[in-house]
């Protein structure tokens, strides 16, 4: 069978020679749909799948970053936790210390009294003056101590904020009444004696010459710090 072109320039494709693909006819499906319920729920259904879809996306983002955060968080947890404990051990170290050294301060406070009574004593003194005796006229002896322990060791009685309350009682004699008014006055301005006393005075005949003998009460208080100077037993000497 012959086939003749009457239109010159164009030629029929064989049928088959190519693959075509369609798409569908949007606006013919839509003008199709006459129900504006149905178009309305389709859109509905749009909206809500759009809408969750965001939303999942959006958790899923949230929920990255909050395990993120939470993994930084329970790492510096993990590095205060060890800092803390560290810092409870220094304060259980700290606390020890502090008690060993107030044991110590305690001893000392009581170990030295004697010492800085005598040697305050000694430098209140003018000339011409001399002291007879000194003596303990308020402290307690240890129960069960029995009179062994009046010429030795005693407990000292405290105040109300811990500290040693000692009075003393200071007996001497001079050769001139001036020279007792200035004792009286260097005692006082000692820091380790507090509320000095004139107990009593009279004259007596200490050979072939009249001398003023007097008792003086002083109590005992440990001095400011800035009165303590302490140095080593064992120095070097080069």
């Amino acid at each position: 069978m012959i086939e003749i072109n009457l239109l010159p320039g164009k030629k029929k494709k064989a049928p088959g020679a190519g693959m075509k693909i369609s798409m569908p006819d949007f606006k013919g499906l839509i003008a199709q749909v006459k129900d504006p319920w149905l178009i309305g729920a389709i859109g509905a259904w749009v909206v809500v799948g759009g809408g969750g879809a965001l939303l999942f996306i959006t958790d899923r983002a949230r929920l990255a970053a909050a395990e993120t955060r939470l993994e930084n968080v329970r790492t510096e947890k993990r590095r205060y936790d060890i800092v803390i404990a560290q810092k409870r051990q220094a304060e259980k170290v700290r606390d020890s210390l502090l008690y060993e050294i107030n044991v110590i301060k305690g001893i000392d406070a009581d170990r030295y009294i004697w010492p800085h009574v005598l040697d305050q004593a000694t430098k209140a003194l003018p000339p011409y003056t001399w002291i007879t005796s000194i003596q303990s006229v308020s402290t307690l002896v240890a129960p069960g101590q029995g009179a062994a322990a009046a010429n030795g060791p005693v407990t000292v009685e405290r105040d109300s904020t811990g500290a040693p309350s000692v009075r003393v009682s200071i007996r001497g004699r001079t050769v001139d009444i001036q020279a007792y008014t200035t004792f009286l006055r260097q005692l006082a301005a000692s820091p380790w004696f507090t509320d000095v006393t004139p107990a009593s005075s009279q004259t007596v005949i200490e050979a072939d010459r009249p001398v003023t003998e007097f008792n003086v009460t002083i109590s005992y208080r440990i001095a400011d710090s800035v009165y303590i100077r302490t140095v080593p037993l064992v120095q070097s000497v080069r």
